[in-house]
């Protein structure tokens, strides 16, 4: 009986390993699922590379930098003559523009699976990050090609405010000549001029209506102050307009303010 006993059990554990291993096995570079936060894309732009030529078109007949106001060419040379915009440190990247994301990337897309975990391979290795996320998340690419948070500007203002907030900084001048644009590097905080403090706000505001983007409480009693402070000019309503047209939604932000 012993030796009937020993030999189901040996039959048993034969059939679970044979299951076991027939099971698929997930491969490293199998990509995981990205987390969806039930949120509705809100415009029909593919991605960045898409976004950026649009925006061209945008600016075409308003070629002006957004935080220092410098003008700029066809090619995306700036001009820093009537703008006063001096380099800090940076002279070859002070020299094009660059399409700036007001919303940073990093404050949409740090949480997403594709950021924070290396789900993405090329060439045997694994990597996550902002690259991964514009490979695989769809509704990273809607958040960093969307128009609404597109401006052009000096590419070494975009490099220097990198993923630092927004607010108001302390002492007199910058570091970039006559160009109002300050940074405390001590405490990463950036102060923008007083003319684009409000376009600001409500792109904010945009972000957190449309894509769930949470704002604290101490940067929305700043960014409606702002709101007030700089009401919607004739160029931003202008621009709201011609993105409606290329990506099929306008900022409400923007919109609720009667035209003149």
């Amino acid at each position: 009986m012993k030796e009937i006993f020993y030999a189901l059990i040996i039959a048993a554990l034969l059939l679970a390993w044979s299951h076991f291993s027939s099971a698929p096995t997930p491969q490293k570079n199998q990509q995981m699922p990205v987390a969806s936060e039930n949120i509705q894309i809100p415009h029909k732009i593919r991605d960045f590379h898409e976004a950026k030529k649009l925006a061209d078109q945008i600016f075409s007949d308003h070629r002006e930098t957004f935080y220092c106001a410098c003008r700029y060419d066809k090619q995306h040379r700036i001009d820093p003559t009537g703008c006063g915009y001096v380099a800090r440190k940076n002279v070859q990247r002070g020299e094009r523009l660059e399409w700036e994301h007001i919303v940073p990337a990093h404050a949409f897309g740090g949480g997403r699976i594709c950021w924070r975990e290396e789900v993405c391979q090329k060439e045997g290795k694994s990597f996550k990050g902002r690259k991964c996320c514009e490979e695989q998340d769809p509704l990273f690419n809607a958040m960093e090609g969307d128009l609404h948070n597109l401006v052009p500007a000096v590419g070494e203002l975009n490099a220097d405010r990198g993923n630092r907030p927004f607010g108001l900084v302390a002492g007199k001048g910058g570091e970039y000549g006559a160009c109002d644009f300050k940074i405390d590097f001590h405490t990463d905080i950036v102060q923008p001029r007083a003319a684009v403090r409000g376009d600001i706000a409500r792109t904010y505001f945009y972000f957190e209506k449309f894509y769930h983007l949470p704002i604290s409480e101490t940067q929305r009693k700043l960014f409606e102050r702002w709101d007030k402070e700089d009401p919607v000019d004739a160029w931003e309503r202008e621009r709201n307009r011609r993105i409606k047209a290329l990506q099929g939604n306008g900022n409400p932000f923007v919109e609720a303010t009667a035209s003149p």
